[in-house]
């Protein structure tokens, strides 16, 4: 079996749990942090992935926060589906790197 490499875009099988945030900024977004990214994917850079949160499918790309980490943005329509809100821990389960 070939290791999987989340340094390069291909599949992936990653999870993390994290509470949801949201920006204080006037329509500022929902999302999750995830303090191993930058040292997981290999860059500070966008990140595409696919994968779930609660279960519920994710095609989203990780975005540099400018502190060394990155966000995962999380829509409403998401958050609605699977009954989470702010500060609820959520489970993601990345398993593409694109």
């Amino acid at each position: 079996m070939t290791a999987l490499d989340p340094t390069q875009p291909g599949p992936l099988d990653l999870e993390f749990e994290a509470p949801v945030v949201r920006s204080d900024a006037d329509g500022g977004w929902s999302y999750v942090v995830w303090p191993d990214s930058v040292e997981v994917f290999g860059t500070r850079g966008l990140v595409k992935v696919t994968g779930t949160v609660e279960r519920a499918p994710l095609r989203t790309s990780f975005m540099a926060l400018g502190d060394g980490r990155h966000k995962l943005p999380l829509t409403a329509a998401t958050l609605g589906a699977i009954g989470k809100d702010v500060g609820d821990v959520v489970r993601v389960h990345l398993t593409e790197r694109r």
